[in-house]
């Protein structure tokens, strides 16, 4: 059991790959994010286009 414990603390091989996936995560949430809000204003920029022109 302490070789267990030694190895999860003292190896840091997996390390590299959970850095990476939670750094993934946090570029994915602002892109959603960003992406969302020009939507939504987009959308509202155009419909007011649209709505002036008629």
């Amino acid at each position: 059991m302490s070789e267990l414990l030694h190895r999860l603390f003292v190896e840091d091989e997996g390390q590299d790959i959970a850095e990476y996936a939670v750094m993934l995560a946090v570029i994915l949430v602002l892109v959603v994010g960003t992406i969302r809000l020009i939507g939504t204003n987009a959308n509202t920029a155009f419909s007011s286009v649209a709505s002036s022109i008629q």
